[in-house]
């Protein structure tokens, strides 16, 4: 009997995924980070961003979401507003690769399959995974990578998406991500034989880097008519 009912499990389970509606689609845009070095702008995109998106929607008001976006990180203290930065003159640049999975959430239903249009704001958040080129400056203010790195980061996302089409929906976003290290920028060195070198720390070593990445996606629906009832 608890063989026929692991089956029954499984064919249920099979049958309600097959009936949800999933989106695949690109994002492009703009990354900044927020940290020791160059501008503290919350929201200054000065490098391309771009990246996929996959999203499993189970329901009108929530998507799981999946996601992997490549950047470039880059800051200059001459950007900068404060004049001790202006004086110090450090620079550096990064590259980021990010894997995130999360959950989205709309404000009201957005409905796919009612045939009329539909627009919704909507935030995300979950848990990202990214790679980046473990840096330090040296006395001089030149910036030298030597090792790679990773990191945990938390991502906090809104956006607003509207349906362009019976199979294509366009969003733009603005989402801060909060990373567990303090070296994206160079200012706090902690791998290796570096880490051991206090001298190349500065900045506030209290406090975490932040990366935004800013832009707009474009994807497009596929999947059968969802049942929501079984959710």
């Amino acid at each position: 009997m608890k063989y026929l009912t692991a089956i029954f499990l499984i064919l249920f389970y099979f049958q309600t995924a097959t009936s949800q509606t999933y989106e695949l689609g690109g994002f492009i845009g703009g990354a900044n980070v927020i940290g020791d070095v160059g501008n503290t702008a919350y929201i200054n995109p000065n490098t391309v961003a771009f990246g996929g998106v996959f999203k499993w929607n189970r329901s009108e008001r929530h998507s799981f979401r999946f996601s992997a976006i490549v950047a470039k990180a880059e800051g200059n203290d001459a950007d900068s507003k404060e004049g001790r930065r202006q004086q110090r003159g450090y620079s550096f640049k990064n590259n980021i690769k990010e894997f995130s999975a999360g959950l989205e959430y709309t404000f009201w239903e957005f409905n796919l399959n009612s045939g009329a249009p539909a627009a919704a704001p909507y935030l995300y958040t979950g848990v990202s995974y990214f790679l980046y080129e473990a840096s330090y400056i040296d006395t001089t203010g030149s910036y030298k990578d030597y090792d790679q790195a990773g990191a945990i980061a938390i991502p906090m996302v809104i956006g607003y998406k509207t349906t362009l089409g019976t199979k294509l929906i366009g969003a733009i976003e603005i989402g801060a991500r909060y990373s567990f290290t303090d070296d994206i920028d160079g200012s706090n060195p902690t791998q290796g034989m570096i880490g051991d070198n206090q001298d190349l720390k500065f900045g506030n070593q209290n406090n975490n880097d932040w990366y935004v990445f800013t832009g707009i996606t474009f994807s497009f629906t596929f999947g059968r008519e969802p049942c929501y009832c079984n959710f």
